[in-house]
């Protein structure tokens, strides 16, 4: 990986000697009313030159090559502007526009800055190589919300989108668990988790879970797209969660920002972050220590988090960039409860020697080339190196920790991929066209160690003791191969209609040690299988009015055989030789759009098929013993009412006010998550029993998730309230109410939680921003867990709060 870093840096250093020109142009940006543009972009049509105009509305732009040019500005709320021009070498040039109001933009764009926040947004049809149109989809602009964003407050951060479940068991901000239409929010794994476009999670094909998560206070917005994603992305039934991080300022050489919180429970936490754009360079870097001891007894955390951004513009058609992250954590793990022990005090813990680091590196090389107007290409290369790594008492939460050796499990990821992606407009019928296709690899591979003989102190170490070993140790190995496309058809002004194709290839083999019984190596049979396969889509949208429109989508998904799918918990069960990858495929139906400039709404009905889900049935071998199999059982279906609305009172009756304003939002949904024909076995005395899970509530899937919140806003002072009402939910499949001893199935209550956030800003330049989580200390837990971090109950975070100082420069 070096020889790769400084091979691609020591190229941007040559392309910058070879290619640097002393060319400028400069100039100012207005409106009709000779007032200053802010934020305006402005770019030379047909290449990667591109800057923002700052706080006085100028632009400069750097060292292009001599030529004949269009210089192109766009804003939200004005029409795009356009100007031709001519440049020769070491030449300085000065061009000046009054951009115009487009009255039918201008409403949504005053319907953001009155409110001072963006609310639930949608992606456009088109951008970043992508096609978006006739999804479901959201945008969550998290700058521009009142939320705890050093803690990467999940409920407060999803508050706006509808249908988000949530597993709040980890109050440290380390690990974000949230799910969508019934799916587990275990970590996040039914999406397809990228940053910045590229995939942070071990393997998207064998382990999907999000032991990453970037701080919030990075983050520029988070990109969801329902299942209808797995046509560009695949493979999860979720769909697409994307953080996308802040970019350079491309309006000054240099901006630095500071973020300093703090808060009850030891809570400290800074973030500090400069970028800036210097004529073909831009750049970003950022670092966030996070540190705290937690709201429940033997609660600790401690992380850093560093990232850097470096882009180049090669030439007028290629830029070239340059991204690396890296995050180390240390935390305490208080364990589970049983159902006595949380009803007495949620905040106690029984378990003081579990701990848990996940070191994360992720660097990504990226480039891309403009071949026309109409045709652009987009390489990024990515790779994930980074280990999970546990240690602690892991035996049920009713058995007293003995203080002897603890259990100590180790994963080691290596995995690196590529994907090329081609966007291109073309003209069919009299209309633009769009085509979005690509080809994707991935390489993945995974060290699991297991089951080893820890210390038996009290802090994190990860050592085995002198002579001791892991009686787990398997090789996971996953290549995929990918090719897919869709397209935009264009019938008319009002009607589009989407057509997509994913081709798949996944090859697997797991090999290694599966356990060490009386001093003698039990070896796993090496599992290899390969499967190919298509996905399809179809998808439309119609324009019912300029502001609102119908879309409706139909995308097939599947889910592949994961690694913890072909790993037997015991040498007597079995995995099935035709184990098959899940599948099944989701469907949207909606009615999106905005009202004048007072309100925004989003209603949907989705129907999520799940087919071919893996369990495990007590089978008879010949003899009459029985061992456990592992196969393809049932199906589920999940179904229901997706809603979302925005409203603005006061600019609804009174246009405008000089006392502030007030919003209201609800984010609605009815999920009905259950089980189809599912076949189970038990055994008792001995004997199997035959059943049947048709009819039963998918497990972790609340039946209603809503949340409703007020935001009073005056000019640069914003508070929020928010309230979080979340329905009952079954903790195993099947439907278990009664907890067992060990509390790790059983009912999971509905609660109602209130949170209260508000941010101020002075001069532009000082940040104020402050919160009561969990506003009337509600007790609620939102997960029984089976394993690591509990077992038992997971209980949520108490009343917390939080206030924070800003800086920018």
């Amino acid at each position: 990986m070096r020889f790769i870093f400084t091979t691609w840096l020591l190229l941007l250093l040559i392309c910058f000697q070879a290619q640097a020109q002393k060319n400028t142009l400069s100039g100012n940006i207005v409106d009709e009313k000779q007032q200053p543009v802010v934020g305006a972009s402005v770019y030379l049509q047909g290449t990667v030159r591109g800057v923002q105009t700052d706080a006085f509305g100028n632009f400069i732009l750097k060292d292009f090559p001599k030529g004949e040019y269009v210089l192109r500005v766009s804003m939200v709320g004005f029409k795009d502007a356009s100007r031709s021009f001519t440049i020769g070498d070491r030449e300085a040039k000065e061009v000046n526009l009054v951009l115009e109001e487009d009255l039918l933009l201008l409403d949504a764009f005053e319907f953001s800055v009155s409110r001072g926040i963006m609310g639930q947004e949608k992606m456009p049809e088109v951008d970043n190589f992508r096609v978006n149109a006739a999804r479901k989809n959201e945008v969550i602009r998290v700058g521009e919300i009142n939320a705890n964003l050093a803690m990467n407050n999940s409920r407060q951060i999803f508050g706006r989108t509808p249908g988000i479940s949530i597993w709040e068991n980890d109050g440290s901000g380390i690990q974000l668990g949230v799910a969508s239409r019934g799916l587990s929010p275990n970590r996040s794994w039914e999406f397809n988790v990228r940053m910045n476009g590229y995939d942070v999670t071990p393997d998207p094909m064998g382990y999907p879970e999000a032991y990453f998560t970037p701080p919030m206070e990075v983050v520029e917005q988070i990109e969801i797209v329902r299942g209808a994603s797995s046509l560009q992305y695949g493979p999860q039934f979720g769909g697409l969660m994307n953080f996308v991080m802040r970019k350079p300022d491309k309006s000054k050489r240099f901006t630095f920002e500071t973020l300093n919180t703090v808060g009850n429970n030891g809570l400290f936490s800074t973030f500090n972050y400069l970028g800036g754009t210097e004529g073909k360079w831009n750049y970003t870097a950022y670092y966030q220590k996070r540190i705290g001891n937690g709201w429940r007894e033997n609660g600790y955390f401690n992380t850093d988090h560093a990232h850097v951004e470096v882009n180049y513009a090669a030439s007028n058609k290629l830029k070239l960039g340059l991204e690396m992250t890296y995050m180390t954590t240390e935390s305490q793990q208080p364990g589970g409860l049983t159902d006595e022990q949380f009803a007495q005090d949620p905040r106690q813990s029984t378990r003081g020697r579990n701990w848990f680091s996940t070191p994360w590196f992720v660097p990504a090389l990226t480039a891309e080339y403009i071949v026309s107007e109409n045709t652009k290409f987009s390489l990024k290369t990515f790779g994930t190196f980074a280990e999970r790594s546990s240690v602690g008492f892991m035996r049920p939460i009713n058995q007293e920790d003995d203080l002897g050796n603890r259990q100590l499990d180790r994963d080691f990821y290596n995995t690196y991929g590529s994907e090329l992606r081609m966007i291109t407009d073309y003209q069919l019928f009299g209309k633009k066209q769009t085509l979005a296709s690509g080809l994707r690899y991935f390489n993945g591979l995974i060290d699991r160690k297991q089951n080893g003989q820890g210390d038996s102190g009290n802090r994190m170490n990860f050592d085995l003791i002198e002579g001791g070993v892991y009686n787990r140790d398997l090789d996971f190995r996953n290549i995929n191969y990918a090719a897919f496309a869709e397209n935009i058809f264009r019938i008319s002004d009002k009607l589009l209609a989407t057509a997509g194709v994913r081709v798949e290839s996944i090859y697997s083999n797991m090999e290694g040690r599966f356990n060490i019984v009386n001093g003698q190596e039990v070896l796993l049979s090496p599992q290899s299988r390969t499967r190919n396969f298509l996905l399809f889509g179809l998808g439309s949208e119609y324009k019912l009015t300029k502001t609102t429109e119908f879309y409706t989508n139909f995308s097939q998904a599947y889910r592949p055989v994961l690694i913890s799918d072909l790993t037997p918990p015991a040498t007597t069960d079995i995995i099935d030789e035709n184990l098959q990858d899940s599948r099944g495929y989701n469907f949207d139906f909606g009615y999106r759009g905005s009202l004048g400039s007072y309100l925004k709404f989003d209603a949907s009905y989705f129907y999520l098929n799940y087919a071919d889900r893996i369990g495990t049935i007590a089978q008879l071998n010949p003899n009459g013993t029985i061992y456990q199999f592992r196969t393809n059982l049932g199906n589920s279906v999940s179904q229901g009412f997706e809603g979302y609305v925005e409203f603005d009172p006061i600019t609804a009756f009174l246009k405008s006010s000089r006392f502030g304003y007030i919003h209201l939002f609800a984010s609605l949904a009815i999920v009905d998550a259950r089980y189809g024909d599912f076949m189970t076995t038990t055994v008792v005395d001995g004997q199997i029993r035959e059943g049947n899970l048709n009819g039963n509530r998918v497990e972790n899937a609340p039946r209603k998730i809503n949340r409703y919140g007020i935001t009073y806003q005056l000019k640069n002072f914003s508070v929020t309230w928010q309230l979080s009402d979340i329905g009952e939910a079954f903790a195993d499949a099947s439907n278990t109410v009664s907890p067992n001893a060990a509390a790790t199935v059983g009912l999971i209550p509905a609660y109602q939680v209130q949170d209260l956030s508000g941010s101020a800003t002075f001069k532009k330049r000082y940040i104020l921003r402050g919160g009561i989580n969990n506003l009337t200390n509600e007790m609620y837990f939102t997960r029984r867990a089976g394993g690591y971090p509990g077992p038992g109950i997971m209980p949520a975070d108490g009343r917390t709060f939080y206030l924070t100082f800003g800086l920018k420069l």
